[in-house]
């Protein structure tokens, strides 16, 4: 009865997850997990530039 309700869990978790992450795309955010993603200067350019100041340093 454990491993049930366990699965149960899991699999809220991972459908909850995978309906965000489509939402997301069709609202058009390019990337998801960044905090800026609504708001970014290079999100016209395709993508988000954070992540390449984060490799400069």
């Amino acid at each position: 009865m454990a491993d049930m309700i366990v699965v149960a869990i899991l699999l809220i978790v991972v459908g909850s997850a995978i309906y965000y992450i489509r939402r997301e795309k069709k609202r058009g955010v390019t990337c998801i997990g960044c905090p800026h993603a609504g708001t970014c200067a290079k999100k016209r350019q395709g993508g988000c530039g954070s992540h390449d100041d984060m490799n400069d340093r």
